[in-house]
């Protein structure tokens, strides 16, 4: 188990429950179809993913580094790693998301080693797979055929997934060494201490002093860190958070608007509702009715 991801926001596949938990996302500037809440804050989830970009540029930031994904690019991004996507100029891509034992064959079979070679390792938190490489070639080319399965679905679609997937993992496996583990750098574990900190103390009156000082370093250390990092800053991240947090209760608690707010760390339910229809596009009590019509 991977310690570092304790504290950050586990998220969850909305398909985990069927007897085919494969999840195809088609994100079109960061509305996402299916629907989610759209809140990007550092996450991890216990499935594999694929990302293929259609248009504009990604960046991938985890908690050690970061990568830019071009339109027809991919990025593999590993289970357990604490990451975030932000979206760069007018986008679209697609995220496969699955879980690793559909890459096994059979439990206990001789197939399960391969995925243990890689999967859930740190030393290899994503790989970014672009054209011009032979075996790169090969992946992207099966990536845009899991797009457009799903949308010229058959009989045989289950099957000719898990085909397509096994595919991929096979030209991982084949053309991938594992790295030598890597020191974290000071910024890396100075951000895993106020991400953690965030995450744990979201809902009270957190200022940037109280950040700074749960990493023993200056609030100009910690102004650094979050741009260098995330590109962004530490209000910035926490309000995104409480949004986060506030769509969650809103979407599974009968609790009014005005106890949400507080209990997110909002003072004022104004700004709150503010903050909430800038991010969503909708007023709390619309996200609310939304929501509950979907369900």
């Amino acid at each position: 188990m991977n310690m570092e991801k304790d504290g950050y926001i586990n998220s969850i596949n909305l398909n985990a429950n069927t007897d085919f938990p494969y999840l195809v996302l088609d994100v079109i500037n960061e509305h996402s179809y299916p629907r989610n809440p759209g809140f990007h804050v550092m996450h991890w989830h216990e499935d594999l993913q694929f990302i293929y970009v259609k248009r504009g540029k990604i960046k991938l930031i985890t908690l050690g580094d970061s990568a830019i994904t071009a339109a027809g690019e991919a990025v593999f991004i590993n289970k357990n790693v604490v990451h975030q996507i932000q979206q760069i100029e007018d986008c679209q891509y697609n995220s496969f998301i699955f879980p690793d034992y559909f890459l096994g064959f059979y439990m206990g079979g001789p197939a399960r080693a391969f995925v243990d070679n890689i999967a859930g390792k740190e030393q290899m938190p994503f790989f970014h797979f672009e054209p011009g490489t032979g075996w790169n070639e090969s992946v992207l080319s099966a990536l845009q055929k899991l797009d457009k399965l799903e949308k010229e679905k058959t009989e045989f679609y289950v099957y000719e997934v898990l085909l397509l997937l096994s595919e991929i993992w096979l030209l991982i496996c084949k053309n991938i060494s594992m790295p030598m583990e890597r020191k974290k750098s000071a910024t890396e574990i100075r951000m895993q201490t106020f991400l953690k900190h965030i995450e744990q103390h979201y809902s009270e009156d957190l200022s940037l002093a109280d950040l700074a000082e749960s990493a023993n370093v200056s609030k100009s250390e910690c102004l650094r860190c979050f741009k260098q990092s995330m590109g962004t800053t530490p209000y910035k991240y926490l309000i995104e958070y409480r949004l986060l947090q506030a769509a969650a209760l809103l979407k599974s608690t009968d609790d009014t608007i005005e106890c949400i707010a507080n209990y997110v760390g909002f003072q004022q339910i104004s700004h709150f509702g503010k903050c909430f229809k800038d991010k969503t596009g909708l007023s709390p009590r619309e996200y609310r009715k939304q929501k509950s019509s979907q369900f």
